[in-house]
């Protein structure tokens, strides 16, 4: 299990970090602020790769790239690690703590009119259903068997953020209290995969 303590919340905030290139049209390393309801710092989330290379594959590869986001504790230390692989097709991340350990992953599904995915578990075995119809297009819910347990909001930036930059906030609510650690790990880590996929832009424009 993570170190990255979440039983104790029931509401998280994920405000993605404005860079100042953005305002010229370049799409730099995405960084997030991890916070609870009241504001107050938990943790902190950074795309891995400063080089030129990297800033190569971030303008022309968007979401389709291979990245890595780090999440380090308010001391600085790593808690958990989400990985995408290069894909085209069927995108996904593999979610591992501080450890290594494998925890599950996050895998887009097939589908014309909605936004959908998969959270799985380190077996690979379906744990939630995640949906986002075409009528609630900022609204991501996580399904047990067929029961709403969270849900993954995207809030307005104002106008300025959402036209000039990618500065993305997003309120995770934890409906289901008996939600194991795991598993509230593994839908702190879809906010992130949520935010590159369908929210990313250059590149990686819908």
């Amino acid at each position: 299990m993570s170190n990255l303590e979440l039983t104790n919340h029931n509401q998280i905030l994920v405000q993605q970090v404005r860079e100042l290139a953005e305002l010229f049209g370049f799409e730099t390393r995405n960084k997030y602020q991890i916070m609870d309801a009241n504001r107050e710092p938990l943790a902190f989330a950074a795309e891995e790769g400063q080089g030129v290379f990297s800033f190569v594959l971030r303008q022309f590869f968007g979401h389709w790239r291979s990245f890595s986001v780090h999440f380090m504790g308010l001391d600085g230390r790593l808690v958990l690690t989400a990985h995408h692989p290069f894909r085209f097709f069927f995108e996904r991340i593999d979610v591992r703590d501080e450890n290594g350990r494998f925890l599950g992953a996050v895998q887009k599904r097939f589908s014309f009119f909605s936004k959908r995915f998969d959270v799985l578990s380190e077996r690979g075995m379906p744990l939630m259903e995640v949906s986002s119809p075409l009528w609630k297009i900022w609204s991501f819910t996580f399904e047990k068997r067929g029961r709403a347990v969270a849900t993954i909001n995207k809030k307005w930036s104002g106008l300025f953020n959402e036209v000039f930059t990618d500065k993305d906030n997003f309120v995770i609510d934890y409906g289901d209290q008996d939600l194991p650690p795991t598993e509230r790990t593994l839908i702190l880590a879809s906010s992130i995969f949520i935010d590159l996929l369908y929210f990313e832009r250059k590149a990686s424009s819908q």
